[in-house]
């Protein structure tokens, strides 16, 4: 987990507008994934002025700020722009406030600009926070994009998983991370896996050592990062022990608060994984579907069973 962010990487990342303050943007530091709408602030209610977060000026905002004196307008901001607020942030384009950009620049504090509008602005910059300061949590695999499904390989080490991960790849699949792979939760239901930015794009294949995926084989063989939908756990197959055949012993991991499926395979001589694992993606999105072939198995079994009594 990072503790902060800084105002830089935000502009960078989101694509912001800077209208004043361009010397403060590594200098000043998100900490909190929120952000402030000051209506009440400019108000001149101030009891619970969260200061540590950006404050986000629509049109609502700047609307009511233009009915204020200019010297009442000079006085809200200075009380605003607080030793640790990062950024005071305007959309929908609209121009800040002469009285903001004074305020802002003499307590450091940058004032950006973008032009989309309130709502999507503040969902885009959430977001984006929400990833960077979110608690991460290393796993050992290899994480790849099979027709959109976030599909995590695991096990033992020398069992095959980059091999196999180098064979999807030139199926036409893309790969998010080697090796090892951070992950975070981005809500209740959703993790989100992506690669170490030592380890991005890269590919360690025992034998040829490590290779770079996308000058290989293109852009369009990676992706930054994905959700995890499915974990495919690699097994060595041995005689004592006992794999699902049918499919139905549904088991998952926890990653944190959310339950991922999982699926074991077994690794035998002979067996194409890479043709194995393609098949476990699309068997996952039907079931996601409806589309249920254990279930439909167990169904037309219970059937002859049922016509075989009758007959008897």
């Amino acid at each position: 987990m990072a503790d902060s962010i800084t105002v830089r990487q935000l502009v960078e990342k989101t694509h912001l507008d800077v209208f004043s303050g361009g010397d403060y943007l590594d200098e000043r530091q998100i900490v909190v994934s929120d952000i402030s709408r000051p209506g009440l602030e400019l108000t001149g209610y101030f009891n619970y002025y969260p200061h540590e977060r950006i404050q986000l000026f629509g049109r609502t905002e700047s609307a009511f700020a233009r009915n204020m004196t200019s010297a009442e307008r000079l006085l809200i901001m200075k009380r605003m722009a607080t030793e640790d607020t990062p950024a005071f942030l305007v959309s929908r384009g609209i121009a800040p406030l002469d009285e903001m950009v004074a305020a802002a620049d003499a307590a450091h504090v940058p004032v950006l600009g973008s032009k989309l509008p309130t709502t999507r602005l503040s969902s885009l910059i959430t977001e984006y926070l929400d990833g960077q300061l979110a608690e991460r949590q290393s796993m050992h695999g290899v994480l790849v994009d099979l027709y959109g499904l976030g599909v995590m390989i695991t096990g033992d080490s020398g069992v095959g998983k980059s091999e196999t991960a180098l064979e999807l790849i030139q199926r036409g699949h893309r790969l998010i991370a080697d090796d090892r792979v951070d992950v975070y939760q981005q809500d209740e239901q959703t993790i989100i896996g992506e690669a170490p930015a030592i380890l991005s794009h890269l590919l360690e294949i025992r034998g040829l050592g490590i290779i770079d995926v996308m000058n290989l084989f293109g852009a369009g063989a990676v992706r930054s990062n994905v959700r995890v939908d499915l974990i495919v756990h690699l097994e060595n197959w041995t005689p004592d022990k006992q794999f699902d055949r049918l499919g139905s012993g549904e088991q998952s991991q926890m990653i944190f608060d959310v339950a991922v499926p999982k699926i074991i395979i077994p690794v035998k001589v002979g067996r194409n994984l890479a043709s194995i694992i393609e098949v476990a993606a699309m068997n996952f999105r039907a079931k996601s579907m409806g589309f249920d072939a254990t279930k439909t198995f167990e169904d037309n079994l219970n059937k002859l069973i049922k016509s075989n009594s009758k007959e008897g």
